[in-house]
């Protein structure tokens, strides 16, 4: 796994089972509500300020999917909302960076993630991901989506490569 960790440079994710529990509400209005674990935006934020590239490629469609993740310093243009063919929009993103496929860790948990999964450096997937997703996963962590797996998976990576490191004045600066 070190080899692979070595050569990341970005990461990509899936957002509900990842970055979420996968759970949703709706109101009456059916405006759509996620939960996020905040440790998993700390993590975002962190691989942002030393410079890692960050995609989402979700098949959620709401705004503020991309408002909740340029928070976390991500662009707006690398969100990718309405996903339904994932390679596609994964290729779009490595080559909008000149990033080969290895040089991206892929965070995902659902049978739409597997291709991504299977070309990207790096594909890892939370505990509760469906079975399909499990069996080609590089990484199952022992965390389940939304609750810390992203956090826990970046920080690895930049522990490894020794880029994770707290610049409290670039922080307060950029966030």
């Amino acid at each position: 796994m070190e080899e692979r960790f070595k050569k990341i440079k970005a990461f990509a994710f899936d957002v509900d089972g990842v970055l979420t529990d996968g759970g949703i509400l709706a109101n009456l209005d059916g405006e759509l509500f996620r939960t996020f674990d905040s440790k998993d935006g700390f993590g975002l934020r962190m691989a942002s300020m030393h410079g890692y590239k960050i995609g989402i490629i979700t098949g959620g469609r709401s705004e503020s999917i991309r408002k909740r993740f340029i928070t976390c310093g991500v662009t707006p243009e690398d969100v990718y909302l309405g996903s339904r063919d994932k390679m596609e929009d994964f290729e779009d993103f490595c080559f909008r960076y000149n990033l080969a496929p290895e040089n991206v860790m892929y965070f995902g948990d659902d049978v739409p993630d597997i291709p991504v999964m299977v070309c990207c450096g790096c594909g890892v997937c939370p505990s509760d991901a469906v079975d399909e997703v499990k069996e080609i996963a590089d990484i199952v962590s022992d965390k389940p989506g939304g609750r810390g797996f992203a956090r826990s998976m970046i920080e690895a990576v930049m522990r490894y490569q020794g880029t994770w490191k707290l610049d409290i004045q670039h922080y307060k600066a950029k966030f």
